[in-house]
């Protein structure tokens, strides 16, 4: 846990990679706060509901969990115990032009079909376990983008049904959907302030972290995404700025991961190569790869996670 966030006159000297009050903590028989972080990336993201499903069957003692976009669509699922169900609907409404269309973009302003995607899936097509997310031990947050401040929001879900808000905010990419009004706030898309909320869910009490990303370690930053913002969101200078600053941010994030990761802080779930699916596919056969893949990673170091969080997590006597 980063010495700022300790509390008050706890040294943030280390002994073995962890604060002497983290190991005071464990003396005491009590264990660490475990977190799960899941990234974004539009359909790449079905790489992250691979990881998820392995990651189910470990049964590891996650206390939350916090996604940004596709991420936080997929932890939803997780959260709720619906082993397999992103990879259902996934490859099942791809096709469907309701689920995302350039057409509903140009008719409703959003590229998703919001009723279709968050009310009929969820309520009967693919019905989405309302009171195993409520009753969960694990906690879950969504991040989406403030428009009017710039800054991310980290928002707590204790329910779905009819509360979806913080979830279609999360995934509601800029200039294809239009803001989504929760408690006052306008709010878009979280990966435009905060693709990669370990920092946030640190500072929130959660000192280990599985962190799951859906970009292999090379992969370097060139996003062209904010293009546009200053004309599309022009009565927003603020989050234009941040919008226009987050492949930088992102870059520094990876090196923060890095550290943690070297630390022994985190535990890291990524790709090997590129994902083999496009950011918008229609494709089943490409997104099921692409599922496969995280599946088939998270398969290969199940046993070193479950270890490293045991490590964490256990009261040591």
């Amino acid at each position: 846990m980063p010495a700022a966030f300790l509390p008050t006159g706890a040294k943030s000297l280390k002994l073995g990679g962890v604060s002497n009050f983290q190991a005071a903590s464990m003396s005491e028989g009590n264990p660490v706060k475990l977190g799960l972080v899941i990234e974004g990336g539009g359909m790449r993201g079905i790489y992250a509901a691979g990881v998820l499903d392995v990651l189910h069957d470990l049964h590891l003692p996650f206390e939350g969990v916090i996604g940004v976009s596709a991420g936080a669509i997929h932890g939803c699922s997780f959260v709720s115990g619906q082993k397999g169900r992103s990879l259902r609907i996934y490859t099942r409404f791809c096709r469907d032009p309701r689920f995302f269309r350039f057409r509903n973009w140009l008719r409703t302003g959003n590229l998703v079909d919001n009723d279709f995607c968050y009310r009929e899936i969820p309520e009967s097509l693919e019905p989405f376990d309302e009171e195993a997310f409520q009753h969960s031990k694990m906690g879950f947050w969504t991040v989406s983008t403030n428009l009017e401040t710039g800054r991310p929001e980290y928002i707590r879900m204790r329910r779905c049904k009819g509360e979806m808000e913080p979830l279609i905010a999360s995934a509601s990419l800029p200039y294809v959907s239009r803001p989504v009004r929760y408690q006052g706030k306008l709010l878009l898309d979280g990966g435009c302030s905060d693709r990669m909320p370990l920092k946030a869910f640190e500072a929130m009490g959660f000192a280990r972290n599985v962190v799951v990303l859906t970009h292999p370690v090379e992969h370097s930053v060139k996003d062209r995404d904010a293009a546009l913002a200053r004309l599309f969101y022009r009565k927003y200078p603020a989050f234009c700025t941040t919008f226009e600053n987050s492949p930088v941010d992102y870059e520094k994030t990876q090196r923060y991961l890095a550290g943690q990761a070297a630390a022994g802080r985190i535990f890291v779930i990524r790709p090997r190569t590129a994902i083999p699916v496009g950011r918008l596919s229609h494709d089943p056969a490409q997104i099921e790869a692409a599922y496969r893949m995280g599946h088939d990673d998270a398969r290969r170091l199940s046993a070193e996670a479950a270890h490293w969080c045991a490590e964490f997590t256990q009261p040591r006597i």
